[in-house]
């Protein structure tokens, strides 16, 4: 009997939200061909993460391995799904599919690192398939906030898998494709072994709305709105933001789309044909010349991103246009768990300035574009695999889609980062289990988690830094006192006296007391100096800081 089996290994995006990377393989145990299903990053905040650029999933296993990668194919063009790509390629090498809007996307990241564009490839829908080793990947058309998202059929010699893709069930999706019942129907009919499936929106048990629901109440507002108007919401959004385009030429306003990656995104829509007859729009130059009731702009920042176009202009000014009392500022979009103080801080930013703000608290200026339970329950209907296996989202997601399963009598299997599952098991079983975590993208450099350099700048954050500077000369004694330099700590403590002082005068009694053989070795010197440090500080403010000790011997 063969013992060849189909494997499946989530890097990230099961478990969390974000930083999407999922293997799949087959062949012997331990020597499997492999694809990589999507390949995300997630953003950084100062409590975890200080400082840092990007959060991108843990590829070591796979970079082991990449000489049994046979391809990566990329579902989508949102940043979870797409934004570690050319990060990572040199690591991998593994050719690159996609559709020709996430191509776009995708090719212009890969030329931006210096990464030869031919290397993403833009293959056709369903039913075109690539072949890629032991595997027949098709990619089927679904909707979701993105134009031309894909699920994907993967057909292996043990059985077909159908991975969803982040998706909604939406017939009129606005731009690109709608939601089809009888091919997704029909993907299912000769049998699916297991079903990996979207579970973002497991715990909304109302049925999920369509895209074309927002554009009559955003018209309705925006037609009744004084002053000039502005709007944000995800960039990617490309069906949403011409739902705004549309609202504001109505209303007899000219359009002006501001911050980077919302003109990328339009501009890729345009390229690749998914958007078209796209309101005329006018550049930041122009607008500033134009009355402020016949101008509509549409900007970037909808997460209270600090450096984007709604943050800027909160701020006063960006490209010369301010927003002034009277003005309306709508927010065409859901707050991800995580972002709720930028956004907060913009609405009060504007408040302050007298602009009206709306956001969709009401539910009317904003649909997800990610399946209610409803859908999620569609889905299994339509495809009917022996299994269901959820991902995309949090931990608690994950666990109630698997409820979810049970309740209705299709196996449900609760598989989370790290875990390489055997799908082709009697039952479905754990393999292995591999190693995950994060590497953060620092400045230009990509560190690991367990490296320690946020781990370090979080305690400076949290405590505050002391260096610690002494001389020595060639017998060991010290020549002069101690110095001290410090940064993040209150300069005065409980004795009243600068906390400069206090330190100096602690290290420079107990150098004083010292044994010459303690002076004598640097390591010993060093951690004594460090202990009494921090002991000094906690005693006067509080602080147990993070200390560099710096020696020097006169020879």
């Amino acid at each position: 009997m063969s013992n060849e089996r189909v494997i499946y290994l989530p890097l990230g995006g099961a478990g969390e939200i974000g930083m999407n990377a999922y293997v799949y393989g087959y062949g012997k145990p331990g020597k499997e061909k492999l694809i990589l299903v999507d390949l995300g990053l997630t953003f950084p905040d100062m409590e975890t993460s200080p400082g840092v650029d990007l959060i991108l999933p843990d590829i070591s296993w796979l970079v082991a391995r990449k000489h049994d990668l046979e391809a990566i194919f990329i579902t989508h063009a949102h940043e979870d799904h797409v934004g570690a790509i050319a990060h990572y390629y040199d690591r991998l090498g593994a050719p690159v599919y996609a559709r020709a809007f996430t191509g776009n996307i995708a090719r212009r990241k890969m030329s931006e690192h210096g990464h030869p564009e031919k290397a993403v490839q833009i293959v056709r829908p369903w039913p075109k398939v690539t072949e890629a080793g032991p595997f027949s990947v098709g990619f089927v058309p679904i909707s979701h906030s993105i134009p031309e998202s894909s699920g994907l059929v993967i057909d292996t010699p043990k059985g077909r898998l159908v991975h969803t893709g982040d998706f909604k069930i939406d017939t009129d999706p606005g731009v690109g494709e709608p939601f089809d019942h009888a091919m997704w129907e029909d993907l299912g009919k000769d049998g699916v072994l297991a079903l990996m499936c979207d579970s973002t929106n497991v715990f909304s048990a109302h049925e999920g709305r369509s895209e074309a629901t927002v554009g009559p109440e955003i018209e309705k507002l925006i037609a009744s709105a004084k002053g000039m108007v502005a709007a944000t919401t995800f960039a990617s959004n490309v069906a949403r933001v011409k739902t705004l385009a549309e609202a504001g030429e109505r209303a007899g306003r000219s359009v002006c789309l501001m911050g980077r990656a919302m003109r990328r995104m339009i501009e890729a829509a345009v390229e690749t044909g998914v958007l078209k007859n796209f309101p005329s729009t006018v550049t930041p130059e122009e607008a500033k010349n134009l009355p402020r009731e016949n101008l509509m702009l549409i900007v970037t920042g909808s997460q209270g991103e600090r450096r984007a176009a709604s943050a800027q202009l909160a701020n006063g000014k960006y490209q010369g246009i301010k927003l002034k009392e009277g003005d309306t500022f709508l927010f065409s979009s859901k707050t991800i768990p995580g972002n709720e103080r930028g956004v907060i801080r913009i609405m009060n930013q504007f408040s302050e300035i007298g602009v009206d703000v709306i956001d969709d608290s009401s539910g009317l200026y904003h649909v997800s574009g990610h399946a209610n339970r409803p859908d999620i329950e569609r889905m299994h209907e339509l495809v009917k695999p022996q299994m269901v296996v959820p991902m995309h989202g949090e931990h608690r997601h994950l666990r109630e889609h698997v409820k979810i399963c049970n309740a209705k009598g299709v196996r449900g299997v609760m598989v989370v980062n790290g875990m390489l599952m055997d799908l082709t098991a009697k039952t479905p079983k754990v393999a292995e289990h591999v190693e995950t975590g994060r590497t953060y993208l620092d400045g230009s450099v990509q560190v690991g988690a367990l490296d320690g350099v946020v781990r370090d700048r979080i305690r400076m954050a949290l405590n505050g830094h002391v260096t610690v500077n002494i001389i020595l000369d060639e017998d060991h004694e010290s020549l002069g006192d101690p110095w001290c330099e410090i940064k993040g700590l209150a300069e005065t403590g409980t004795s009243n006296a600068p906390l400069l002082d206090v330190l100096e005068e602690d290290l420079s009694q107990f150098l004083g007391r010292s044994a010459r053989k303690l002076r004598a070795d640097d390591n010993k010197l060093e951690e004594e100096l460090r202990r009494i440090t921090r002991q000094s500080a906690n005693a006067e403010v509080g602080k147990r800081p993070e200390v560099t000790v710096i020696i020097s011997r006169m020879s």
